[in-house]
């Protein structure tokens, strides 16, 4: 799953600082209302570091999480491995448009300090990017309750002796340590940590494989036996027949969204530290998503293969002895030692997952309060530049994993996974509103041809996304709404964030009366466009001097 690496914190730090000359005057806004203006001076612009593999090894490392390790279990266990297997290739689709929309604003726009509700202040209505702006925030709390929820679960595979409050405090300590007095380590912490999630799901990829084909300590083939013995690829959900298995699928892909949240936004995000960005972004964002699918699919259909949907030990309702699918499956084969190995690399996921969600978090309403948007003293900050108030407050909302000392893991990770996919869902939605508003007033100006990177199927496949996001969004809790389902924590789980979004963004727009959008001719996508053509003109492409090169400036 998606973890901000530091560009969040400087997302909107500069925000406010210098207005751009050229910007139309109805975006003139107050302080109080303002999402971020940008610094076009050489001299204030990042040093650009990053190139493709970097921020496609941020992404992919941010992506592959506790959503695929340790959720994929509650989706194999509640809909069979079909649906597990349909839905992230699905989901991988939105992922793909969403990635491609990002990447056309930031290619086109790869300043220093863009963020997302940047980019919706400027292109659709200020009240937008503000409630844009603390659903981001929203979701990195909620996120770090998820990631310290799958911690103390995955712990519990060893030990059911010890409280499940005491694992769930010491990560939080852990974690407020990392954020407040060791923060110097958090970069270097995060790439060894995304190396380990790489390697680790590489490596299961692979075990799958050999397991498949009978290569396990009993070399007995697994094939699509689980596929085929009761009950089947397809587990019916809620009814039975075809309408059952729609519904298995309909609620893998709403979950699957788990998994991807947030991680679209990291490319976009990177792009004022990227060398020749008009290049390199467009080379990761294309093949961030491929690759992406090659982990999801293969990752997804190892577990359909190696795990049977009825194991006890899966992520259930039904049971609360739960466990990673993959740590499951190493178990049932019969290896030695590996289902321990492969676990505490999962928790090392999860514990550096909430790390980042918390940095990322506590910059994010950092951020905001320096622009006005919550209160100032969240931008208080210790000696050395920690904004401990933030902090404190993001990590205060990810308590609520405390939880699971009335509840059953299984369903208080089910609640953070549903409000935190929601506020996901949401934040994709105003990205795909933000795009469309961005390529109407380019096509305005006659503009569109002026783009440095364009993406197929556009702005067709926005609308399809958009649809399909907005549907997920609205029907997410279906299942409470049948008698034999209904819970009022599930309900509230599923769409309390709905009415959280549109009372800040309606609070906002009655007490700033900011318009309902900006209209299309007063939309400014001139603002900074000289300063990066001209930057990017001067860069030279690195021309490779034998097929070594050659090939490693394709793969790279």
């Amino acid at each position: 799953m998606g973890h901000e690496s530091d560009e969040v914190a400087y997302a909107a730090d500069e925000a406010g600082r210098g207005k751009s000359e050229s910007e139309p005057a109805v975006l003139d806004r107050t302080a109080s209302n303002q999402i971020g203006e940008m610094n076009l001076e050489s001299s204030h612009q990042l040093k650009r570091g990053l190139k493709s593999r970097h921020i496609q090894f941020l992404a992919l490392g941010g992506a592959i999480g506790t959503g695929l390790f340790v959720g994929s279990g509650q989706i194999l266990a509640t809909t069979g491995p079909a649906p597990l297997f349909m839905a992230y290739l699905s989901m991988m689709l939105c992922v793909w448009v969403v990635m491609n929309d990002l990447a056309e604003m930031v290619t086109y726009l790869p300043m220093k300090g863009i963020s997302i509700p940047y980019f919706v202040g400027r292109f659709v209505e200020p009240s937008l990017a503000f409630a844009s702006g603390w659903n981001y925030w929203y979701a990195y709390a909620m996120l770090i309750g998820a990631e310290c929820t799958a911690g103390a679960i995955i712990l519990q595979y060893w030990t059911t002796a010890v409280p499940v409050a005491v694992w769930i405090a010491i990560q939080l300590l852990v974690i407020l340590f990392l954020n407040i007095i060791a923060v110097s380590f958090f970069g270097e912490a995060e790439f060894w940590f995304a190396s380990v999630k790489l390697l680790t799901i590489i490596g299961l990829i692979i075990l799958g494989i050999v397991l498949f084909f009978g290569g396990g300590p009993t070399h007995d083939p697994l094939y699509f036996r689980y596929w085929r013995d009761p009950p089947g690829a397809f587990v019916p959900y809620l009814v039975g027949g075809s309408t059952g298995r729609f519904l298995a699928y309909w609620t893998a892909l709403v979950r699957a969204g788990f998994s991807f949240i947030t991680s679209p936004e990291l490319i976009a995000l990177s792009a004022g530290e990227t060398v020749a960005p008009r290049r390199n972004i467009p080379k990761a964002a294309r093949r961030f998503v491929w690759r992406l699918a090659v982990f999801y699919g293969l990752g997804s259909l190892v577990i359909g293969v190696v795990v049977p949907n009825d194991d006890d030990r899966l992520l259930s309702g039904d049971s609360n002895a739960s466990a990673s699918p993959y740590v499951i499956g190493i178990a049932r084969a019969g290896i030695p030692v590996l289902n321990h190995i492969i676990n505490a690399a999962i928790l090392t996921s999860a514990w550096s997952a909430g790390n980042a969600f918390c940095y990322s978090g506590s910059r994010v309403l950092y951020s905001m309060a320096l622009n006005g948007q919550a209160p100032r003293w969240f931008a208080l900050t210790t000696r050395r530049g920690v904004p401990w108030v933030a902090v404190g407050f993001t990590l205060l909302i990810g308590c609520l994993a405390f939880l699971n000392v009335s509840n059953g893991g299984a369903e208080v990770f089910q609640w953070f996974t549903n409000i935190s996919t929601i506020s996901g869902f949401i934040a994709w939605i105003v990205v795909m509103v933000t795009y469309l508003r961005f390529r109407r007033a380019m096509a305005r100006r006659g503009m569109l041809e002026a783009l440095p990177f364009r993406t197929p199927l556009q702005p067709y496949a926005t609308y399809a996304a958009l649809l399909l996001i907005s549907l997920l969004t609205l029907t997410n809790g279906f299942q409470v709404f049948f008698p034999s389902q209904w819970s009022a924590s599930s309900f509230l789980a599923a769409y309390i964030t709905i009415p959280i979004f549109l009372a800040l963004y309606l609070g906002h727009k009655i007490v700033y009366r900011t318009p309902l959008a900006i209209r299309t001719d007063d939309v400014d996508v001139l603002s900074g466009k000289k300063e990066m053509d001209d930057m990017c003109a001067a860069e030279v492409e690195p021309v490779p001097r034998n097929w070594v090169q050659k090939a490693w400036f394709w793969l790279a």
